[in-house]
């Protein structure tokens, strides 16, 4: 184990730069740091909203009602502006808050020669020149080239998606730069850890200019998915904004050319305008948005971008990496191979003793107190299963050790017990250089190569164990090939999956949803972790078919592949493109740099918060905070339960817009006055309508919402059925509100009781219209408590108009309260029986 004093390989050059030259360098290639992730901050978030056409609308409608000197009306109309503006600002600030919690924003320490000393400096503050004093355990804080190294692993997953560590060697300043991955480069790389032996590196690129930078710097280049509900939504309010400027001129010129009063006509032109401009939309997708990521947030899943709710719940393809996403980035021994027998340790808390041996020789031929994660899952077992026995050394002394080198990929250690006659050797390595060192027979050897490569092909990184005796007195021979080495065994190890893994990947199948797993692991890795997550196995696409394929050619791949190996960082972006071509809603989950520009560029990146990187969590609409993934598969409840719920929402409000439209044209088309004002415009839309639409975002979802398919690509928010549903739903509640004010006029009733009639009618038509769009397995109250509240506070509100003298002027109101209440009670009831027959008889005909 190395340790503070540990001394570093020697290498020519190593005096490092003086502090002079560090600043000059300092002053020209500035800190060895990433660009800030930009935040959206306050002013930045409120110019967003504002500058969405319907709160331009909505503004200008306010304005022309302080011009027309409507204070009253100008001042509610901007107030509820602001509220909205709000409600939104504040959950962006929220999750801005949040994601910034989740950043480390302590700059990694780096290890450096200075004035021909060693100094322990801030990591932004390394400069191009600095060499860098690497050892077992450091996070590397720049690109540097190897000038010398014992020893050096590095686990550069991160970088590159593969999940076992990499040998380096050294090199010299005049080596090539390569890309990260793969066995003996001459570079470390800015962000990778180090997991065994030490090194000496000259920094050759910081900041931007590293690895690491190159792949943040991507994003920028990278186009962001749009949100289908924001096209749709988009898409509603435009065609809405242009009925609504159609029907309010057609009533300025009506009302101006039968009544001859052209003030009165703009007034109830604006009157109409109000009931027509769609306010109540970015209401309901900001408060669906907003207590949306509040819900989701219970599952410790942070919503990064609002709009990924309801894409999330669209989603037909699922890209997400193995590394720490599938598996839980650690290495366990799975499987022990010894004297012609295999045996399956994975939850053994007990060792039959023919194989302590080979766990005996597998821990003494790695370090005291490793960081390697395979040396680490073996010192696991050992204390999990040879506690107590005498097969545990901790007294024993190392006193030779043999590296590992490209020549002979493994390493061995010479150790000295007490009261030893002799010293034993302990090696460990690549099953081909183990039976080497062993000196098997051919017929033997092959044997053992074919068990070593069943066990590769079940998903199992491979280690061969051997022991010799050498004894006292004789020099240590110059190499491991030199000792009389007898072979052990092999150690299974793998990175273990998830536990909840596969019963959310079964819900996603389920549910429709396509799983691929794109891993940089080799082709058999990656198809035994398919196979035991149940994933279709047969066809794997490695990285080098995948650049031999057009993108024509790749697309029509896609449909018959759902695991795909050696796969690097500009690979996964292409299949993320390749999918979104194909007509594909595409998720993609990961944590590493690598996973940034594939996140950015899907409709929706999922993030790890827990093991995740700040370019990852910043390219991500969501990020899970406890790196669980099955809580994807509550996130996909959510975002359908939720899209079901707005499509009700909308469909409610344009449903009940259609009686207010009617009504505020109807008896001017009659040649009567003004019925609807103003005032009972906002009553309507400021109460009822934010209430309801909090009532359907707490609505249950539908039993069957995870065992049917996902939505269309191309599905509207309202389209075909639904849109029909809607205008049958308001036009019943126009007609109910018709027959009463048609009702009241022949009765005999003054204007200000018919007005008072028809608006009873209208309140409790809207109250129907809410039961009448509920989800098919709601019942009662109970389901969902918000329905009580609405009742309670409309109910209370239509009474206090009709009743309260002051609110009964103001309405412009008369006639006792018992024919009113009576005439709601019929119109509820007609409206409600006639909205539930149509829909029985459309769900029977469909």
């Amino acid at each position: 184990m190395l340790t503070a004093g540990t001394e570093f390989p020697s290498a020519a050059g190593t005096a490092g730069l003086s502090t002079a030259q560090a600043e000059q360098r300092f002053a020209e290639f500035g800190y060895n740091e990433l660009t800030p992730p930009e935040s959206r901050r306050l002013h930045t978030i409120t110019v967003e909203v504002l500058h969405e056409p319907i709160f331009m609308l909505l503004l200008a409608a306010g304005g022309i009602y302080l011009l027309l000197g409507a204070v009253s009306d100008a001042l509610m109309l901007l107030g509820f502006v602001v509220i909205i503006i709000g409600m939104t600002v504040f959950q962006a600030q929220k999750s801005e808050r949040v994601l910034e919690a989740l950043r480390d924003l302590s700059s990694p320490r780096a290890k450096v020669m200075r004035d021909g000393r060693q100094q322990r400096i801030a990591g932004r503050e390394v400069v191009p020149g600095d060499l860098l004093l690497l050892t077992e355990g450091d996070r590397v804080a720049a690109d540097a080239v190897l000038l010398s190294c014992n020893d050096l692993f590095a686990d550069e997953s991160m970088l590159t998606g593969e999940s076992v560590p990499v040998r380096k060697q050294s090199g010299d300043l005049d080596a090539l730069a390569r890309e990260p991955g793969g066995d003996d480069q001459p570079f470390v790389y800015a962000g990778t850890v180090l997991v065994q032996g030490s090194g000496i590196g000259r920094v050759v690129a910081t900041g931007h200019e590293s690895a690491l930078g190159q792949i943040g710097q991507s994003l920028h280049d990278t186009q962001g998915g749009t949100s289908p509900l924001r096209i749709q939504t988009g898409v509603l309010v435009r065609r809405l904004v242009i009925v609504a400027a159609v029907l309010c001129l057609s009533l300025v010129l009506l009302y101006g050319y039968t009544h001859g009063h052209w003030l009165n006509a703009l007034l109830a032109g604006i009157t109409l305008a109000m009931s027509t401009l769609p306010e109540e939309f970015p209401v309901i997708l900001s408060i669906f948005m907003s207590l949306g990521a509040w819900r989701i947030s219970k599952h410790q899943v942070l919503t990064r971008r609002l709009d990924a709710i309801e894409t999330l719940g669209a989603t037909t393809v699922l890209c997400t990496d193995k590394t720490g996403t599938l598996t839980e980035n650690r290495m366990v021994i799975r499987t022990l191979y010894g004297d012609g027998q295999m045996l399956d340790v994975h939850e053994l808390n007990e060792l039959p003793e023919p194989w302590h041996e080979l766990v005996e020789f597998g821990i003494l031929a790695s370090e005291r107190e490793p960081f390697d994660p395979m040396e680490r899952a073996l010192h696991e077992l050992g204390q999990r299963t040879l506690t107590g026995s005498e097969h545990l050394h901790d007294e024993w002394q190392i006193v030779h050790e043999y590296s590992l080198s490209s020549e002979m990929l493994a390493m061995s250690h010479v150790w000295q017990g007490e009261d030893q006659q002799h010293h034993w050797v302990a090696a460990k390595g690549a099953p081909e250089a183990i039976i080497d060192l062993c000196h098997l027979p051919e017929e033997q050897a092959q044997a053992i190569g074919q068990i070593a490569a069943g066990m590769a092909d079940q998903g199992l990184r491979v280690l061969g164990v051997a022991r010799a005796m050498l004894f006292p007195g004789v020099s240590w021979p110059e190499r491991q090939h030199d000792i009389e080495f007898s072979f052990v065994g092999l150690l299974g190890l793998q990175d273990p999956l998830r536990a909840d893994v596969k019963e959310a990947i079964e819900q996603c199948h389920a549910a429709g949803i396509r799983v691929v797993m794109i891993t940089g692991d080799h082709a058999r890795t990656a198809q035994a972790i398919a196979r035991e997550l149940g994933l279709p196995a047969n066809r794997v696409l490695s990285g080098a078919e995948l650049d031999m394929l057009s993108d024509e050619a790749l697309r029509a791949r896609l449909r018959d592949v759902q695991v795909f190996a050696r796969i690097v960082p500009q690979q996964k972006l292409r299949l993320v493109e390749a999918f979104k071509a194909n007509g594909e809603i595409v998720a993609m989950t990961g944590d590493g740099v690598n996973d940034a520009p594939a996140l950015k560029a899907a409709h929706i990146g999922v993030a790890m918060g827990r093991r995740g990187t700040d370019v990852a969590r910043e390219a991500a609409g969501l990020v899970l905070l406890e790196d669980d993934f099955a809580s994807l598969v509550a996130t996909v409840r959510l975002g359908r339960r939720i899209y079901d719920n707005l499509r009700r929402a909308m469909s409610y409000v344009l449903a009940v817009h259609l009686p207010i439209v009617g009504m505020s044209m109807l008896p001017i088309m009659l040649g009567g006055p003004l019925l609807l004002m103003p005032a009972h415009i906002m009553f309507l839309e400021l109460i009822i309508g934010p209430a309801c639409s909090i009532f359907f975002e707490a609505e249950a979802e539908e039993k069957n919402i995870m065992q049917r398919p996902p939505r269309a690509a191309t599905e509207t928010l309202f389209g075909g059925r639904q849109l029909v549903l809607s205008l049958v739903q308001g036009g019943i509640a126009f007609c109910v509100a018709a027959a009463v004010f048609i009702w009241g006029g022949a009765a005999g009733y003054d204007e200000y009781t018919v007005r008072a009639l028809v608006f009873t009618s209208m309140v409790a038509g809207n109250i129907a219209l809410v039961f009448g769009n509920r989800t098919q397995n709601a019942s009662g109250l109970e389901r969902n408590p918000t329905l009580r509240w609405i009742l309670l506070g409309t109910g209370s509100a239509l009474v206090l108009v009709l009743s309260v003298p002051l609110l009964r002027d103001l309405f412009h109101f008369s006639g006792s309260l018992s024919p009113m209440l009576l005439t709601g009670l019929f119109a509820a009831a007609s409206v409600y029986l006639l909205v539930m027959a149509v829909k029985r008889a459309m769900r029977s005909g469909a």
